[in-house]
């Protein structure tokens, strides 16, 4: 497999001992659900194979270092988010610029990645949450609260495709970029699964500091 473990950077002491640079910038990459409990050759029964690592190369081809790893079993949102945080945290303590950090989620990965936002707190990170809200949540998941510069992906013909404006507004930190992007490409959640332009390219730019 392609992708870049989470571990990578925890056994070094310096971002400079890892080969990296203070000028590289960082995507965590967060999968869906469907891939913690089915093979990557696994197809999803109504959207087909997931492409992930097809994803990850549409990140590294536009220079990002991308840290992914493929879950495995069903995992606790909250407990792996706490796993990222040590992740982000060890960069930042490495030298790396918080606003050079961005953490972007698809489905389950998106509520993951709003845990993330939540524990660490930080209104200098970069998040990106795909197709991952529902009106439901503000009751079902009060504990989320949004930190950083957050862009919000979502599909009109998707269950989990509202707009996420309601959290911004209910969460304390203060956010100093918010956007979110609403899409009709008609496929669903499954839009997600593969690396279409249309949520790729708004996600590199956030990545990049491009907020506007």
């Amino acid at each position: 497999m392609k992708s870049i473990l989470l571990v990578r950077f925890v056994f070094c002491s310096t971002l400079y001992a890892c080969g990296q640079s203070n000028d590289d910038r960082f995507i965590f990459f967060l999968h869906n659900r469907f891939l913690e409990e089915h093979g990557l050759d696994e197809s999803h029964p109504e959207f087909g194979r997931i492409e992930y690592e097809e994803i990850l190369e549409e990140f590294e081809k536009e220079g990002l270092k991308v840290i992914s790893e493929k879950r495995n079993g069903n995992v606790n949102a909250r407990n792996y988010a706490l796993k990222i945080e040590t992740q982000i945290d060890s960069l930042i303590s490495n030298g790396t610029d918080p606003e050079k950090i961005t953490v972007v989620g698809t489905s389950k990965g998106g509520y993951i990645a709003q845990y993330v936002s939540t524990f660490a707190n930080n209104p200098k990170l970069n998040f990106v949450f795909v197709a991952s809200y529902r009106n439901t949540d503000l009751e079902a998941i009060p504990e989320i609260n949004y930190c950083g510069n957050i862009l919000t992906i979502y599909e009109e013909s998707d269950p989990f495709g509202v707009s996420a404006i309601k959290r911004k507004e209910n969460s304390s930190c203060k956010i100093r970029h918010f956007k979110e992007v609403e899409l009709s490409t008609g496929l669903g959640h499954g839009f997600l699964l593969k690396p279409l332009k249309e949520w790729i390219e708004p996600t590199i730019e956030w990545a990049k500091g491009n907020y506007n």
